[in-house]
Protein backbone atom coordinates (compact mmCIF):
# COMPACT_ATOMS: atom_id res chain seq x y z
CA UNK A 1 0.00 0.00 0.00
CA UNK A 2 1.47 2.86 -0.87
CA UNK A 3 2.14 6.22 1.87
CA UNK A 4 -0.18 8.75 1.40
CA UNK A 5 1.99 11.33 1.88
CA UNK A 6 4.41 10.05 -0.94
CA UNK A 7 2.81 12.60 -3.99
CA UNK A 8 -1.16 12.15 -3.20
CA UNK A 9 -1.44 15.98 -4.18
CA UNK A 10 0.67 18.23 -6.33
CA UNK A 11 4.34 18.58 -4.28
CA UNK A 12 6.17 21.52 -4.10
CA UNK A 13 9.41 21.31 -6.00
CA UNK A 14 12.58 22.74 -5.60
CA UNK A 15 15.82 23.08 -8.53
CA UNK A 16 18.93 22.21 -6.54
CA UNK A 17 20.72 25.27 -8.17
CA UNK A 18 18.72 27.56 -7.31
CA UNK A 19 18.09 26.83 -3.75
CA UNK A 20 21.99 26.64 -3.39
CA UNK A 21 22.53 30.28 -4.33
CA UNK A 22 19.52 32.23 -3.03
CA UNK A 23 18.41 29.61 0.06
CA UNK A 24 15.77 26.69 0.44
CA UNK A 25 13.27 28.89 1.84
CA UNK A 26 13.74 31.35 -1.15
CA UNK A 27 13.55 28.50 -3.84
CA UNK A 28 10.48 27.39 -2.48
CA UNK A 29 8.75 30.50 -2.36
CA UNK A 30 9.81 31.84 -5.34
CA UNK A 31 8.57 28.65 -6.89
CA UNK A 32 5.51 28.42 -5.57
CA UNK A 33 4.79 32.40 -6.35
CA UNK A 34 5.84 31.53 -10.29
CA UNK A 35 2.94 29.04 -10.04
CA UNK A 36 0.69 31.27 -9.15
CA UNK A 37 1.80 34.07 -11.47
CA UNK A 38 0.76 31.57 -14.49
CA UNK A 39 -2.51 31.25 -13.14
CA UNK A 40 -5.91 32.68 -13.92
CA UNK A 41 -5.34 34.64 -10.23
CA UNK A 42 -3.00 36.55 -11.55
CA UNK A 43 -3.22 40.19 -12.75
CA UNK A 44 -1.78 41.88 -15.64
CA UNK A 45 -1.22 45.33 -14.94
CA UNK A 46 1.59 47.77 -16.37
CA UNK A 47 2.36 45.30 -18.81
CA UNK A 48 3.38 42.89 -15.86
CA UNK A 49 1.81 39.82 -13.81
CA UNK A 50 1.18 40.16 -10.77
CA UNK A 51 -0.78 38.45 -7.28
CA UNK A 52 -1.47 39.47 -3.88
CA UNK A 53 -1.62 37.71 -0.89
CA UNK A 54 -1.52 37.63 2.95
CA UNK A 55 1.04 36.33 4.94
CA UNK A 56 -1.95 34.60 6.97
CA UNK A 57 -3.41 33.16 3.38
CA UNK A 58 0.27 32.12 2.16
CA UNK A 59 0.49 30.12 5.28
CA UNK A 60 -3.17 28.19 4.99
CA UNK A 61 -3.11 28.10 1.33
CA UNK A 62 0.61 26.94 0.44
CA UNK A 63 3.20 26.67 3.43
CA UNK A 64 1.12 25.40 6.39
CA UNK A 65 4.73 23.54 7.53
CA UNK A 66 6.06 27.54 8.16
CA UNK A 67 4.71 30.12 10.48
CA UNK A 68 4.03 33.40 9.62
CA UNK A 69 6.84 34.52 10.62
CA UNK A 70 9.17 32.71 8.39
CA UNK A 71 7.31 33.12 5.37
CA UNK A 72 7.60 36.99 5.96
CA UNK A 73 11.13 36.77 6.56
CA UNK A 74 11.74 34.71 3.73
CA UNK A 75 9.57 37.24 1.10
CA UNK A 76 11.35 40.18 2.51
CA UNK A 77 14.89 37.97 1.82
CA UNK A 78 13.64 37.55 -2.01
CA UNK A 79 12.94 41.58 -2.08
CA UNK A 80 16.13 42.45 -0.72
CA UNK A 81 17.73 39.79 -3.48
CA UNK A 82 15.82 42.24 -5.92
CA UNK A 83 14.20 38.63 -8.01
CA UNK A 84 11.04 39.57 -6.11
CA UNK A 85 9.40 42.97 -6.22
CA UNK A 86 6.06 43.97 -4.30
CA UNK A 87 3.81 46.75 -4.79
CA UNK A 88 0.65 47.81 -3.48
CA UNK A 89 -2.30 47.68 -6.42
CA UNK A 90 -5.50 47.67 -3.95
CA UNK A 91 -8.17 50.22 -4.36
CA UNK A 92 -8.63 50.20 -0.68
CA UNK A 93 -6.48 53.21 0.80
CA UNK A 94 -6.03 50.87 4.62
CA UNK A 95 -5.60 47.45 2.57
CA UNK A 96 -1.98 46.53 2.75
CA UNK A 97 -2.12 43.37 1.01
CA UNK A 98 0.95 43.03 -0.80
CA UNK A 99 1.32 42.03 -4.49
CA UNK A 100 4.06 39.95 -5.56
CA UNK A 101 5.50 39.74 -9.28
CA UNK A 102 8.83 38.29 -10.24
CA UNK A 103 11.81 40.15 -11.63
CA UNK A 104 13.26 37.24 -14.44
CA UNK A 105 16.33 38.88 -15.56
CA UNK A 106 17.50 39.70 -12.50
CA UNK A 107 17.24 36.51 -11.30
CA UNK A 108 18.59 35.56 -14.46
CA UNK A 109 21.97 38.09 -13.98
CA UNK A 110 22.01 36.51 -10.35
CA UNK A 111 22.29 32.55 -11.04
CA UNK A 112 24.74 33.46 -13.99
CA UNK A 113 26.87 35.71 -11.76
CA UNK A 114 26.92 32.52 -9.16
CA UNK A 115 27.99 30.52 -11.34
CA UNK A 116 30.48 32.39 -12.56
CA UNK A 117 32.01 33.29 -9.60
CA UNK A 118 31.88 29.29 -8.16
CA UNK A 119 33.11 28.03 -11.50
CA UNK A 120 30.24 24.62 -11.10
CA UNK A 121 29.45 22.95 -13.98
CA UNK A 122 26.74 21.94 -12.33
CA UNK A 123 25.50 25.56 -13.12
CA UNK A 124 25.62 25.33 -16.25
CA UNK A 125 21.36 24.97 -16.44
CA UNK A 126 20.65 27.80 -13.91
CA UNK A 127 22.35 30.36 -15.98
CA UNK A 128 20.31 29.55 -19.16
CA UNK A 129 16.81 29.08 -17.67
CA UNK A 130 15.68 26.30 -19.77
CA UNK A 131 16.07 23.24 -17.14
CA UNK A 132 15.13 25.45 -14.45
CA UNK A 133 11.98 26.55 -16.37
CA UNK A 134 11.06 22.89 -17.25
CA UNK A 135 10.41 22.37 -13.62
CA UNK A 136 9.68 25.33 -12.61
CA UNK A 137 5.54 24.65 -12.73
CA UNK A 138 4.63 22.75 -10.15
CA UNK A 139 0.57 22.12 -10.76
CA UNK A 140 -1.10 21.59 -14.24
CA UNK A 141 -1.91 24.47 -15.85
CA UNK A 142 -5.17 23.73 -18.38
CA UNK A 143 -6.82 27.08 -16.57
CA UNK A 144 -4.30 29.59 -17.46
CA UNK A 145 -5.58 31.86 -19.66
CA UNK A 146 -4.02 33.22 -23.48
CA UNK A 147 -3.11 36.17 -21.94
CA UNK A 148 -1.09 34.24 -19.25
CA UNK A 149 0.62 32.15 -22.18
CA UNK A 150 2.04 35.01 -23.92
CA UNK A 151 3.47 36.21 -20.91
CA UNK A 152 5.19 32.57 -20.33
CA UNK A 153 6.49 32.80 -23.87
CA UNK A 154 8.09 36.18 -22.89
CA UNK A 155 9.75 34.54 -20.18
CA UNK A 156 10.97 31.81 -22.40
CA UNK A 157 12.50 34.27 -24.78
CA UNK A 158 14.38 35.84 -21.72
CA UNK A 159 15.54 32.71 -20.92
CA UNK A 160 16.34 31.81 -24.40
CA UNK A 161 18.66 34.86 -24.81
CA UNK A 162 20.72 34.26 -21.49
CA UNK A 163 21.02 30.88 -22.34
CA UNK A 164 22.41 31.79 -26.35
CA UNK A 165 24.95 34.83 -24.26
CA UNK A 166 25.86 31.65 -21.78
CA UNK A 167 27.09 29.57 -24.71
CA UNK A 168 28.81 32.40 -26.74
CA UNK A 169 30.95 33.17 -23.68
CA UNK A 170 31.56 29.51 -23.62
CA UNK A 171 32.92 29.68 -27.16
CA UNK A 172 35.69 31.60 -26.53
CA UNK A 173 38.21 28.88 -25.26
CA UNK A 174 40.50 30.17 -23.24
CA UNK A 175 44.18 28.37 -23.84
CA UNK A 176 45.43 27.44 -20.39
CA UNK A 177 47.37 24.46 -21.75
CA UNK A 178 49.43 26.47 -23.97
CA UNK A 179 49.94 29.21 -21.80
CA UNK A 180 51.57 27.02 -18.49
CA UNK A 181 53.02 24.48 -21.19
CA UNK A 182 54.64 27.45 -22.67
CA UNK A 183 55.60 28.79 -19.48
CA UNK A 184 57.30 25.63 -18.54
CA UNK A 185 59.46 25.15 -21.24
CA UNK A 186 60.97 28.64 -20.76
CA UNK A 187 61.42 27.61 -17.17
CA UNK A 188 61.93 23.79 -16.55
CA UNK A 189 58.93 24.23 -13.61
CA UNK A 190 56.20 21.82 -13.80
CA UNK A 191 53.02 23.82 -13.01
CA UNK A 192 49.60 22.56 -14.05
CA UNK A 193 47.01 23.90 -16.70
CA UNK A 194 44.39 22.20 -14.65
CA UNK A 195 45.13 24.18 -11.78
CA UNK A 196 41.84 26.20 -10.76
CA UNK A 197 44.83 28.99 -8.95
CA UNK A 198 46.41 29.16 -12.69
CA UNK A 199 43.06 29.09 -14.64
CA UNK A 200 41.65 32.11 -12.54
CA UNK A 201 44.43 34.15 -13.20
CA UNK A 202 44.34 33.49 -16.95
CA UNK A 203 40.81 33.69 -17.24
CA UNK A 204 40.47 37.44 -15.63
CA UNK A 205 43.55 38.56 -17.84
CA UNK A 206 41.22 37.69 -20.86
CA UNK A 207 38.43 39.25 -19.67
CA UNK A 208 40.45 42.30 -19.54
CA UNK A 209 41.39 41.92 -22.85
CA UNK A 210 44.73 40.18 -22.96
CA UNK A 211 45.48 37.69 -25.66
CA UNK A 212 47.69 34.38 -25.73
CA UNK A 213 51.08 36.53 -27.28
CA UNK A 214 50.44 38.63 -24.58
CA UNK A 215 50.82 35.76 -22.22
CA UNK A 216 53.95 34.60 -23.82
CA UNK A 217 55.21 38.34 -24.49
CA UNK A 218 55.14 38.66 -20.95
CA UNK A 219 57.04 35.11 -20.10
CA UNK A 220 59.47 36.31 -22.73
CA UNK A 221 60.26 39.89 -21.46
CA UNK A 222 60.66 38.80 -17.53
CA UNK A 223 62.64 35.05 -18.84
CA UNK A 224 65.03 37.54 -20.31
CA UNK A 225 65.29 39.90 -17.56
CA UNK A 226 65.61 37.43 -14.74
CA UNK A 227 67.86 34.47 -15.90
CA UNK A 228 70.73 34.02 -13.87
CA UNK A 229 69.46 36.34 -11.17
CA UNK A 230 67.97 35.77 -8.16
CA UNK A 231 64.05 36.90 -9.43
CA UNK A 232 64.29 33.54 -11.40
CA UNK A 233 62.02 32.23 -8.39
CA UNK A 234 59.26 34.42 -9.26
CA UNK A 235 59.01 33.30 -12.72
CA UNK A 236 55.93 31.46 -11.40
CA UNK A 237 52.15 31.91 -12.43
CA UNK A 238 50.99 33.98 -8.99
CA UNK A 239 53.66 36.59 -10.15
CA UNK A 240 53.66 37.23 -14.28
CA UNK A 241 49.90 36.83 -14.69
CA UNK A 242 48.91 38.74 -11.22
CA UNK A 243 46.64 41.62 -12.15
CA UNK A 244 49.45 44.28 -10.44
CA UNK A 245 52.15 43.39 -13.01
CA UNK A 246 51.06 42.03 -15.98
CA UNK A 247 50.67 44.92 -17.67
CA UNK A 248 54.03 46.21 -16.70
CA UNK A 249 55.62 43.23 -17.79
CA UNK A 250 54.27 43.09 -21.12
CA UNK A 251 55.67 46.36 -21.37
CA UNK A 252 58.91 46.22 -19.96
CA UNK A 253 61.39 45.37 -22.94
CA UNK A 254 61.35 45.41 -26.73
CA UNK A 255 62.88 42.40 -26.95
CA UNK A 256 64.04 41.57 -30.49
CA UNK A 257 62.23 38.42 -31.49
CA UNK A 258 64.49 36.87 -32.85
CA UNK A 259 67.89 37.73 -30.81
CA UNK A 260 67.09 38.38 -27.81
CA UNK A 261 64.15 36.02 -27.17
CA UNK A 262 65.04 33.66 -23.81
CA UNK A 263 65.95 29.98 -25.10
CA UNK A 264 63.86 26.74 -24.20
CA UNK A 265 64.36 25.04 -20.96
CA UNK A 266 65.35 27.18 -17.87
CA UNK A 267 68.28 28.94 -16.68
CA UNK A 268 70.83 27.73 -14.27
CA UNK A 269 70.98 30.49 -11.28
CA UNK A 270 71.96 30.76 -7.87
CA UNK A 271 68.77 32.02 -5.66
CA UNK A 272 67.99 33.99 -2.84
CA UNK A 273 65.28 33.54 -0.95
CA UNK A 274 62.43 35.74 -1.44
CA UNK A 275 59.40 33.50 -0.41
CA UNK A 276 58.57 35.88 2.47
CA UNK A 277 57.87 38.42 0.35
CA UNK A 278 54.19 39.18 -1.44
CA UNK A 279 53.77 39.53 -5.00
CA UNK A 280 52.25 42.92 -4.39
CA UNK A 281 55.61 44.12 -2.86
CA UNK A 282 58.19 42.86 -5.13
CA UNK A 283 60.20 45.76 -6.67
CA UNK A 284 59.86 45.59 -10.33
Amino acid sequence: MKASWLFSKHPLLVDQDLATVIGLNEAIVLQQLNYWLHSKSAKKINDKWWIYNTYENWKKQNFPFWSVATIRRTFSSLEKKEVVVSANFNRAGFDKTKWYSIDETKLNQLMSSACDQNEQTSCSNCADGTDQNEHTYTRDYTETTSDTNKNSDKSQVTYQQSQSTKKEDKSESIPYKEIIDYLNRKTGAHYKPSSKANQRLIKARFKEGYKLDDFKTVIDNKAFEWQHTDMWQFMRPSTLFSPSHFDDYLNANNLDKHKNKPTDGGYDTTQVDLSSMNDDDLPF
